[in-house]
């Protein structure tokens, strides 16, 4: 099953189009005959599975302050279970939440802005949304709403504050959370409301009588921002058509996906993944616990000692994650491995490479599994079936050890917002490390030759090239940008397509591995090409860095690097050659950096990684502050954003170039 062809191309050539062998005559565009949008979709899923249990938030018992040796106030909380509501209880509460915002004039085919953390509420709005025909700004971050320029009036649906005075056109605003809020904070033309209020005014039989203006499948759905990993975030318009399409390639990838499972919801529903990864379970029947990184497991810092993380009451058997996430999970495991004592730590790697080899082999290890990684199962709540890990490449070395110790496979998937998410997905069965799998059923694949890079569809082994997605799933552009023609184009038969701006390779099964990405190659100044990407996603298992950015100007000949190092790996390194100090004195001390940059070169020799030597970084600065979303040097998914990385640094950067 593994080894069996998962993709063929349909024009015979090296550069495709590849579509999967499942569905090669014709590409997928629903699930199920006659569904084609979004309010069907949940529809369907309500007479399905009317009565069971759907979304689960756990509800907050206390906060206590906790005082670190540091002096800083950590605020920690005791939750209780879960508590869940059904479909049928969603259905209601979706039908009055749009009929409230239809009685204070919100009118269909008009944008609203969902600004909100991952919880319950998000998805009733966004079902709402749908069943009304009221397309939506999907927001995360700050930085998202700097680039919104709203036309018409909106409702807002709010949970942070602070931000109205970017919004000129607002007229009401909605908070979700039960707290009351200060109206006076607000400018007086601005209406303030609850989300029950909403939901009270609309079940009014005045209100309700009033049958929503359903939507057709080519109307707008959501308005979802970018990362903007590689520039100003773009709002990719995504209509109920592409969206359908999308998860139908999605889902056919999740085998027994139903209502005999868990799903654990606490990536950005403002992302791509995590909302049609929602949309898709809730589809199924499958019941969604909320949770937050914060809050996930019992190790997390929101979650006082003692006291159960989300994943231990919750026990999901579906997961999504990030790389950023898993990397750090592997390196917590691995670290406590070297602490065990040498017969601990014998068995484990005796365990930890017979399971390996098994794996290879197409089988199981029960006893290890037993034995061995039954704890570290544990940390997850022991029952994950599968993860998916999207947003970014995923090392080999850390899929290795999430297949190994967390006894599940964990698929890589590869899509952009400009396809819904929808791309590739690996199967099940294929335990293959650093591919991102074949096709979906709903799109299909090309290779386009990048001269400049070096890359064609005639590379040996494999052909290689610029990735083109094309399908139902593709969007129709960029909001409020008619210069679109660089990235999308339709071809002689009406079919849409999407130019990734990422270099891929076509195995010979089908199945695409990410090499480079047009945007990470620099040019060095003796002319030898550096992928900046493939540089950081080699030195990331580094056991002193816990995360890196890789950077190189034209004009120079060598590569420097920024480094967020593993805090007790370097301090107990600093103790041990004697360096004393705070956290920012550790970092800013030669000694260290020149700790992290020999560590660097060790990995970067290694078998497992050989990069070259013009590719190994020369020079390096730590930086004792790690880099979130929040300090806007990465993105909700924690992938680097080089521009911003570049600014923070500069007076670094100059003084590594030999400036200063």
């Amino acid at each position: 099953m593994a080894k069996r062809i998962k993709a063929k191309s349909t024009s015979g050539k090296q550069s495709g189009p590849y579509r999967s062998v499942d569905r090669f005559d014709c590409l997928s565009t629903m699930d199920f005959p006659g569904v084609d949008t979004l309010d069907k979709l949940f529809d369907h899923a309500v007479k399905n599975f009317s009565k069971a249990e759907c979304l689960g938030t756990r509800e907050v018992l206390s906060e206590e302050n906790e005082i670190q040796p540091t002096g800083k106030v950590f605020k920690k909380l005791i939750l209780g279970n879960y508590k869940w509501i059904t479909y049928e209880e969603i259905d209601v509460q979706v039908n009055h939440l749009g009929s409230g915002l239809a009685a204070l004039g919100q009118e269909p085919k008009n944008t609203i802005a969902i600004f909100c953390e991952t919880r319950a509420e998000w998805m009733i709005a966004a079902n709402a949304c749908f069943r009304y025909n009221f397309p939506f700004f999907d927001l995360y971050l700050f930085i998202y709403i700097k680039h919104t320029m709203f036309d018409s009036a909106i409702s807002f649906l709010l949970y942070k504050q602070g931000i109205l005075s970017q919004l000129h056109n607002l007229k009401h605003v909605i908070y979700v959370d039960k707290k009351n809020i200060q109206t006076a904070d607000y400018p007086k033309e601005i209406q303030i409301h609850s989300l029950e209020s909403v939901q009270e005014m609309g079940a009014k039989p005045e209100h309700l009588s009033v049958p929503p203006s359903r939507p057709s499948s080519s109307d707008l759905a959501v308005i979802m921002y970018t990362s903007g990993s590689t520039g100003i975030p773009k709002g990719v318009m995504i209509d109920h058509s592409n969206l359908i399409a999308g998860m139908s390639g999605q889902c056919e990838r999740i085998p027994g996906l139903g209502p005999k499972d868990t799903y654990i919801g606490y990536l950005p529903l403002a992302h791509v993944l995590e909302m049609t990864a929602e949309i898709s379970c809730v589809t199924y029947g499958c019941r969604i616990g909320y949770s937050s990184p914060q809050t996930l497991s019992d190790q997390s810092t929101k979650i006082k000692k003692g006291s159960k993380g989300d994943c231990s009451v919750l026990k999901p058997t579906l997961m999504a994650a990030v790389p950023e996430i898993m990397d750090r999970i592997y390196k917590n495991v691995m670290s406590k491995v070297q602490e065990m004592n040498y017969i601990q730590k014998t068995l484990f790697k005796l365990g930890y490479d017979y399971k390996l080899e098994q794996i290879k082999r197409g089988f199981d290890a029960p006893l290890c599994n037993m034995l061995l990684f039954k704890k570290v199962k544990s940390l997850l709540g022991g029952n994950v079936r599968m993860m998916l890990s999207g947003g970014a490449p995923l090392s080999p070395a850390t899929q290795r050890f999430m297949n190994i110790c967390f006894c599940c496979p964990v698929g890589q998937g590869y899509g952009l917002t400009e396809t819904c998410g929808a791309g590739t997905i690996t199967e099940v069965a294929d335990y293959s490390t650093g591919r991102v799998g074949a096709p979906l059923i709903c799109c299909e694949i090309k290779l386009r030759d990048w001269i400049e890079g070096g890359y064609t569809d005639m590379d040996k082994p494999n052909p290689r090239g610029e990735i083109l997605i094309g399908g139902p799933n593709v969007t129709k552009g960029y909001y409020k940008c008619d210069k679109v023609g660089e990235d999308f184009f339709v071809d002689e038969n009406g079919q849409r397509w999407f130019c990734t701006g990422d270099i891929g390779e076509i195995h010979p099964d089908g199945c695409l591995q990410i090499v480079d990405r047009k945007k990470d190659l620099v040019k060095l100044q003796a002319g030898e090409y550096v992928s900046l990407g493939k540089v950081e996603s080699a030195l990331k298992n580094c056991s002193l860095i816990d995360n890196i950015c890789a950077y190189a100007n034209s004009d120079q000949n060598y590569v420097i690097s920024f480094v967020v190092p593993n805090q007790k790996k370097l301090t107990a390194l600093a103790n041990k050659q004697g360096i004393r100090g705070s956290w920012e004195e550790i970092c800013n001390h030669p000694s260290m950096e020149a700790e992290v940059l020999k560590e660097i070169k060790q990995v970067a020799a290694s078998n497992a990684v050989k990069l070259e030597r013009f590719e190994i970084p020369v020079k390096v600065r730590l930086s004792p502050e790690p880099w979130t979303p929040e300090t806007g040097l990465v993105t909700d998914a924690f992938k680097l954003k080089r521009k911003e990385l570049k600014n923070h640094y500069l007076n670094d950067i100059e003084r590594m170039y030999g400036g200063k």
